[in-house]
């Protein structure tokens, strides 16, 4: 007879996820151990593997998990068919709030995901793909001429991922922007260069008045 499934299986596999992805930013996944993961967990290394076999698989699950989450979050904000300027704004914010509050998981991310094997990281770069693939469509409606020859669409799509994915080193959800704000404000050096850049005019509703010009446009 199969054994039956504890009620709270979910739960205590995810606090495990939780506790493990600390570990790895702090530590790096290399140099954690299923011992130290389950210190970090307050449980026992045999009942830490009754709920993961290797930490391959913890590592695989937390990315998984992440992308899955960054990808529902931002394709849930794509409204293809609202002007260019308002749709690349939105799909920023969405991904810097897909960011929030993850700095260890997206840390892992950035370092751990090449630990994986190859079939396993490209299984998660399909998330990737997906991602480049859209915010390179909504940078090409808003510059057509990206389009012709396609030679300068990544080094502008990867540039712009390059001025987000590393903000969780020095963002702080505390300091002179909100996330919004840093949304309209990455949207704006991408779209006019830093040239165009001054003051913003007005952040009363967590928007500058550029920001709300783009609803507008």
């Amino acid at each position: 007879m199969a054994r039956t499934r504890a009620s709270d299986h979910d739960s205590k596999r995810r606090a495990i996820l939780d506790r493990a992805t600390k570990l790895f930013a702090e530590r790096g996944y290399s140099r954690s151990s299923m011992s130290e993961i389950a210190v970090a967990c307050g449980t026992s290394k045999a009942l830490l593997y009754h709920y993961y076999e290797n930490k391959e698989q913890l590592l695989f699950d937390i990315l998984h998990a992440h992308f899955t989450a960054i990808e529902e979050i931002v394709a849930e904000a794509d409204k293809p068919g609202i002007k260019p300027l308002q749709r690349l704004h939105a799909l920023i914010n969405a991904l810097l709030v897909a960011y929030e509050g993850v700095d260890a998981t997206h840390r892992v991310q950035i370092n751990d995901l090449g630990s994986l094997p190859v079939v396993r990281q490209d299984a998660l770069k399909d998330f990737e793909r997906r991602l480049v693939a859209r915010f390179a469509s909504a940078l090409s409606d808003v510059n057509p001429s990206l389009k012709r020859g396609r030679k300068l669409l990544k080094p502008v799509t990867m540039s712009l991922f390059g001025i987000v994915n590393w903000s969780y080193l020095w963002f702080k959800s505390d300091g002179p922007l909100s996330r919004a704000q840093y949304a309209d404000l990455v949207t704006r050096i991408m779209t006019q260069g830093i040239s165009g850049l001054g003051e913003p005019q007005s952040a009363n509703d967590g928007r500058s008045a550029r920001t709300r010009g783009y609803e507008r446009s």
